[in-house]
């Protein structure tokens, strides 16, 4: 009986932290989402009927860039990859692409 108490805790222990992991990876997602498009529609002033696509993404790039961006917008050849710069508070441009080649900023 008191084996099976302390499986149960583990098992609920592990559960918690795969949950508090996943919820971080989506807020930090959710909230690099937020910023370019308020970034996008606010700062770029660019419609929200123009941007074909915005899709945040893990990159595998070191600090802040690990939690990039990718927009596209309607009638621009480019694709660009934005993140937040944590220490400034600002989006930025981290590359774009444009005819199958990436420009790094």
């Amino acid at each position: 009986m008191k084996k099976s108490k302390i499986l149960i805790r583990i098992c609920a222990t592990i559960l918690m932290l795969v949950g508090v992991g996943f919820g971080y990876v989506q807020f930090k997602l959710s909230s690099a989402k937020k910023a370019v498009e308020s970034h996008l529609l606010n700062q770029k002033d660019i419609s929200k009927e123009s941007i074909e696509e915005i899709d945040p993404f893990i990159g595998n790039l070191a600090g802040d860039k690990n939690w990039l961006v990718y927009v596209k917008i309607k009638g621009d050849e480019k694709k660009y990859h934005y993140y937040i710069n944590r220490s400034s508070d600002k989006v930025m441009l981290e590359s774009y692409t444009l005819n199958g080649r990436e420009y790094v900023e």
